[in-house]
């Protein structure tokens, strides 16, 4: 769909809210307008489609204009005039954003009340009841976890980009590595040389680790020996004396072993991650995943015979080939299983997936809203409760991956990193995020393929200074 602005620049804001409600829609055209009056600002949206105009007005006093009540007048009229063309209600009205739990986050952290913030996301993003109830329940978890937290308090993420085989929906950067191991040494030599420099300065300055993230890729790709020198030097290098939570990302049960899972919880890694993502074979083939249910349940079997107790497992709605009944029979597979965390994700088609560009048969939106509502109903009826969510872009329906935990076991770092709370420490392939006085964050991006990371650790280690220069001013 055409989108044109007239009177205003605030492109990505509507742009993003089109690619919500309009995903995949070529014909049409709409026009969102400002106009700027003495007293008013106005917002005009008209939406064209199948030989039908609808449109829409806002205003705002100029006395009240900032950058974002301005973005929420443009969204709401956009919003407003797009609704008639729309088969289904937005499950998430005319927000766009990745992380709309930011918004009740922050009123919660402000003082407000959890009624408050409903009535925000109501009255100023027409979000529905079922949504809004969500966002407010991630964000009771966030204040929680954010007071858990002290000044110069930081969490350590480190990407480990290798995959046995790439699924048919990842679009993540990761090297399959098949038979060819020979980068996986040299990648772990650099990250070695990250570690000791990185834990140096975190020392040096004051601050203290209180979650560790070990993700990829599939770092469970690596051998025991491989993965056993990475969790020493982890140690050697960081003080997690004060550490909350470790997690590693087991992610394919075809990297999991009894020898290895033993040994990651001997070595203190305390929180694992098995995703089956389904737990119909037929589906996991469609998806390009090398692995059957049975072998699920070997991979977690054994999880829990090494002392894991907080365990994730990830499941997928709208993958090829499943069904609302394949995904609920998925799901009650899972709950058998009793984890301490299961997280439901939404498909995103994005760029450089191969389902993206072979276009496979897919759920409908029906299909994917009626996985959603069960896996809602029956997690919350077998006593977990939603701590975080995120939403991505060209997701099927626009709904969003909802993390769900029990027995208080919320995934800290899940937290950390979406609701941006305090700074993320990337080391490997991965995305540092310093958070800044007045709310502000600054990213700094690792190269993500290992044959880039290891070329340009020498730019990495001084990036690291740089990042350290932000951190002190930070606090």
């Amino acid at each position: 769909m055409k989108l044109t602005l007239s009177g205003h620049e605030d492109l990505y804001a509507v742009e993003q809210l089109q690619l919500a409600l309009f995903a995949g829609q070529a014909e049409g055209e709409a026009v969102s307008a400002l106009h700027r009056g003495k007293t008013w600002l106005t917002a005009v949206t008209t939406v064209t489609l199948g030989g039908e105009t609808h449109t829409a007005r806002r205003r705002l006093n100029v006395k009240d204009e900032t950058v974002r009540t301005r973005r929420q007048m443009l969204q709401q009229c956009y919003y407003l005039a797009a609704l008639p063309f729309l088969n289904e209600i937005p499950a998430w009205g005319a927000l766009s954003g990745v992380r709309p739990t930011k918004l009740t986050t922050r009123y919660l952290l402000d003082g407000g009340s959890e009624r408050g913030a409903d009535t925000l996301l109501k009255n100023t993003y027409f979000v529905t009841p079922e949504r809004r109830a969500l966002a407010i329940s991630c964000s009771r978890s966030t204040v929680a976890a954010a007071r858990l937290l002290e000044e110069k308090d930081i969490s350590l993420y480190i990407g480990i980009p290798f995959c046995p085989t790439r699924c048919a929906y990842c679009s993540f950067v990761s090297r399959g590595i098949g038979k060819r191991t020979q980068l996986m040494e040299p990648f772990l030599r650099a990250l070695e040389q990250e570690m000791e420099a990185t834990g140096r300065l975190v020392a040096q300055n004051g601050f203290r680790v209180r979650s560790v993230y070990i993700g990829g890729g599939t770092p469970t790709t690596l051998t025991a020996q491989q993965l056993q020198t990475l969790l020493e030097n982890i140690y050697c290098h960081f003080d997690l004396s004060a550490c909350l939570e470790f997690t590693v990302e087991g992610g394919r049960p075809d990297t999991l072993d009894a020898e290895k899972l033993t040994l990651l919880r001997t070595l203190g890694a305390d929180r694992m991650s098995i995703n089956p993502q389904s737990m119909v074979d037929s589906v996991l083939k469609a998806s390009g995943r090398p692995h059957c249910a049975a072998d699920i349940h070997r991979a977690y079997r054994q999880a829990v015979d090494a002392g894991f107790e907080a365990i994730n497992m990830d499941l997928i709605a709208g993958l090829p080939a499943d069904t609302p009944q394949g995904f609920r029979h998925s799901l009650e597979e899972v709950l058998a299983l009793n984890p301490s965390n299961i997280t439901v994700h939404t498909l995103a088609l994005k760029k450089g997936a191969d389902l993206f560009e072979k276009k496979a048969a897919l759920p409908t939106y029906e299909e994917v809203a009626e996985m959603l509502r069960y896996a809602s109903q029956a997690l919350q009826s077998a006593g977990y409760k939603p701590y975080y969510l995120y939403r991505q872009k060209y997701m099927s329906g626009s709904f969003e991956n909802v993390g769900w935990s029990r027995d208080g076991r919320d995934c800290l770092y899940n937290i950390y990193m979406m609701e941006e709370v305090h700074s993320i420490l990337s080391l490997g392939a991965g995305v540092t995020k310093v958070n800044l006085p007045g709310g502000k964050l600054e990213r700094f991006t690792a190269s993500k393929y290992p044959e880039q990371y290891i070329a340009n650790l020498p730019h990495t280690l001084a990036q690291k200074e740089e990042i350290f220069a932000l951190l002190k001013g930070s606090v």
